[in-house]
């Protein structure tokens, strides 16, 4: 990519993902938009059922008064994946196209063959090795995946754990170059938890099982019968959500955990982490779990707000933050997790070490300082 440098103020960009939830594809067009890039298109097609069935096309720049266009269709994932290469049917001449998945950055290499892209790039999200199962689904993912690592102008990966995973799947190919650029978080505007220890445990992510959410209830249940009460805010959605309640229900936690669904502005996710005074992360310790290739958002969250994470050994920078002293980290067990949320709640000083571990790592993970240097090897100053 031996190209001359463009600035982001003239420059167009269009940005094609899947889902709703913050991560990396918000945070670069927050990012391209604050650098007064001249046109960003952000497209975002459903992920999973919650989602729905809306494509959401937003088209804003320096100068150009916001435009959004919603296109309603059948949503079957992974069966309707397909549609998101027609939606929508046009869009604009890109200077940089970026592409959160294989299809998607397979649409940006037709727009660059048809003149329609200068520069592609496959930013992968995740690593998994048998995506759909064993059959011709999985096959096919995995040859999108080898075409879009061999034919984009570059690639990035959240973690060197999914680097070196998808140099390994494409064995003896010429892959493009690779970045790693870890899932960040907006520090400058996010509010910090108080400085005084208070019962309450926030938990963002998907509701799914891989994610361990049950885990986390019954050890907020264990903690109840030993007479100490202790909040949760529970902040996303997913097909586990009606299953949880009824968990907590059932447990005697109705009126201690509070679930917030999918909160669309991720300043009012700040907000509410900044309520409570420990982050969870209970992932279940799953071999086949793609959480170990991946960079988990809610970690980098917690950091931001300044709270102490307690989470199990699965995702890939877990060692970093327990070895700063910003993470407890526990087995994949109720008793396990009970036992290290009370003691740091138990133990104040303690608690007050790890917060001040947690924010002096958050300046690392800031978006601004990692979008930067990765726009700038893309040529755009």
């Amino acid at each position: 990519m031996a190209e001359e440098h463009r600035r982001i103020a003239d420059s167009v960009f269009v940005i094609v993902a899947n889902g709703f939830a913050d991560g990396p594809a918000q945070a670069l067009r927050e990012y391209l938009l604050s650098r007064d890039a001249r046109r960003v298109v952000t497209v975002q097609h459903p992920l999973g059922p919650e989602d729905g069935r809306r494509h959401l096309v937003r088209d804003e720049g320096a100068g150009r008064a916001p435009r959004e266009r919603t296109f309603t269709l059948p949503s079957k994932p992974p069966l309707t994946y397909p549609l998101d290469l027609v939606v929508p049917p046009l869009l604009p001449r890109a200077d940089a196209w970026f592409g959160f998945n294989g299809l998607a950055c397979a649409r940006g290499l037709a727009a660059r063959r048809l003149g329609g892209a200068r520069r592609v790039v496959y930013w992968c999200v995740d690593f998994v090795d048998d995506r759909f199962g064993d059959g011709v689904a999985t096959r096919a993912y995995v040859a999108l995946d080898r075409l879009c690592c061999t034919r984009a102008d570059r690639r990035v990966e959240l973690s060197d754990a999914a680097r070196e995973a998808r140099d390994r799947r494409h064995a003896g190919a010429h892959l493009a170059p690779a970045d790693v650029v870890p899932m960040g978080a907006w520090v400058d505007r996010v509010p910090v938890t108080a400085v005084q220890l208070a019962p309450v445990v926030g938990y963002l992510g998907h509701l799914v099982p891989r994610q361990g959410v049950p885990t986390l209830l019954e050890a907020l249940a264990l903690i109840r019968s030993r007479g100490r009460t202790v909040r949760a805010e529970v902040i996303g959605k997913g097909p586990q959500e009606g299953e949880l309640k009824a968990l907590a229900a059932e447990l005697g936690l109705a009126a201690d955990v509070r679930f917030h669904g999918f909160v669309p502005d991720h300043r009012d996710v700040e907000r509410i982490l900044a309520t409570c005074s420990i982050g969870a992360a209970p992932y279940v310790d799953d071999p086949a779990s793609f959480t170990r290739y991946a960079d988990p958002g809610k970690l980098k969250a917690y950091l931001a707000a300044g709270l102490p994470v307690v989470t199990t050994a699965v995702a890939p920078n877990v060692g970093e933050l327990a070895g700063a002293g910003a993470a407890v980290v526990v087995d994949d067990d109720p008793g396990e997790l009970a036992r290290a949320l009370e003691a740091l709640l138990e133990d104040e000083e303690e608690w007050r070490r790890r917060r001040t571990a947690a924010l002096s790592l958050r300046d690392r993970f800031d978006w601004n300082a990692l979008l930067e240097p990765a726009l700038q090897r893309l040529g755009f100053a």
